[in-house]
This record gives C-alpha cells, sequence and structure tokens, in this order.
C-alpha cells in the first residue's frame, strides 16, 4: 500500500482555516491597536472579508481532501480510527488534477468526490501537463488501464 504523508494532507486540510484566522487577527488588531477611523475600518473590514472568503472555502474543501492509501488490489481511505476499503472495480474513475497535483476519485454510489495527494511531488515534464511517475501513479496507471479493457 503506497500513501502520501499525512503532513500534506493536514496542510492543505487546513491551509484555508489558517489564513482566515490570521486575516481576522490582523483586523481585530488593525481596530484595537490603531484606533477606529475610516481608513482603517476599511481595511479590517477588508480583512475580515478575506477572512470570511477563506473560510467558506475550508468549509467546502477540508471534507473532500482524505488521507488515501492505494494498493493493487484495494483502494484504503483513512479516516482516523477507521478504514474505509473500495475495490477497484466499485472506482467509477480516477484522474489526475494537473494543476493542484491532486487525485480525484470517483466511487460508484457515492455522490462526492474523494481528492487525494500522489505519494511523492509531482513534477510537469515540459511545464504543461503532470504525470504521476511515483509507485502510486504506476498502480494507478495500471488499474486504469484494467478498467478500461473490462
Amino acid at each position: 500500500m503506497v500513501e502520501a504523508s499525512p503532513t500534506k494532507v493536514y496542510v492543505a486540510k487546513f491551509f484555508f482555516l489558517g489564513l482566515a484566522l490570521i486575516q481576522w487577527l490582523a483586523a481585530m488588531i488593525i481596530l484595537t491597536r490603531f484606533g477606529f477611523n475610516n481608513r482603517n475600518f476599511f481595511v479590517a473590514l477588508l480583512l475580515f472579508t478575506l477572512g470570511l472568503l477563506c473560510f467558506v472555502v475550508f468549509v467546502l474543501v477540508s471534507s473532500r481532501i482524505k488521507r488515501v492509501a492505494v494498493g493493487k488490489n484495494k483502494i484504503v481511505v483513512i479516516q482516523g480510527d477507521r478504514n474505509i476499503r473500495f475495490d477497484w472495480p466499485e472506482v467509477k474513475s480516477i484522474k489526475l488534477v494537473p494543476f493542484f497535483n491532486l487525485y480525484r476519485l470517483k466511487i460508484r454510489g457515492k455522490k462526492n468526490p474523494i481528492y487525494f495527494f500522489p505519494s511523492k511531488n509531482i513534477n510537469p515534464p515540459f511545464g504543461l501537463l503532470a504525470k504521476d511517475t511515483s509507485r502510486m501513479g504506476e498502480i494507478v496507471a495500471k488499474r486504469k488501464k484494467e478498467l478500461r479493457l473490462k
């Protein structure tokens, strides 16, 4: 079983939450430290709005990014103490999202896709589209080919 580092997953999951908290903290500091006038209020309102947008992105993205281990016979979604196993025939589609270096996994019978990271960083060959050359990429490519043949 091959999986990406948990650090990568948690940084991607909570990046926008951290950014939102920093924006809100900066807005509070501006209002309390530099007084309440029109310019400071506008800057604080702008930072608060940017923080709110980052929080909305966090809510939308964090539930879809998962830790996933890919093996020859199955895919395991790791959620804390429980592991959810899927066999390869249950996979509807799996694609590499080129600019974000993520895999998009759709499972038959599941409404929302699962996004997960490859086992190592992917460098695009000519700056255009990325190709996963890691062990995980080999397994995924082989299974995708087998699924198309069936």
